[in-house]
């Protein structure tokens, strides 16, 4: 099967890549069958042999997924979500779902310890009110 993966040259650190069109077995830096574009994602600059690729692709070439995303945005083939897209995104908004009920259930539990708060120093206020009330009649009989 052919795949068209990304070739790595250029010095340490300072990488490059060449799109290639290569037999899956083969070596990632091994001979290619044909040379199809130029990527440099330091500088984000992209060349594509849009003909060629093309006809690889309808060869049934496979694109690995770095090179699918490059072709997406190079507008040679149409952005597909895939399965693993999907799983993850599910699983983070499940994540968003569970942290917003968590977050509504902590507001819930301060809204009633604020009002069990406000109901114990209305209790305390009031006996304090009965407790001055109950002493003042005391203080006039003397």
């Amino acid at each position: 099967m052919i795949k068209l993966r990304l070739k790595r040259f250029g010095k340490k650190r300072e990488a490059s890549f060449r799109l290639v069109a290569t037999n899956s077995t083969s070596r990632r830096d091994g001979r290619p069958l044909e040379e199809l574009g130029f990527y440099n994602p330091r500088t984000k600059e992209t060349r594509l042999d849009t003909e060629a690729i093309r006809l690889r692709l309808g060869q049934g070439a496979q694109p690995t997924d770095t090179v699918r995303t490059l072709l997406e945005k190079g507008g040679l083939i149409e952005k597909t979500v895939r399965p693993a897209e999907t799983v993850g995104k599910l699983q983070q908004a499940a994540a968003r779902e569970a942290a917003a009920a968590a977050a509504i259930k902590e507001a819930e539990a301060a809204k009633q310890a604020a009002a069990a708060k406000l109901a114990e120093e209305a209790a305390a206020a009031a006996a304090a009110a009965t407790e001055a009330a109950d002493a003042e009649p005391a203080a006039t009989e003397a």
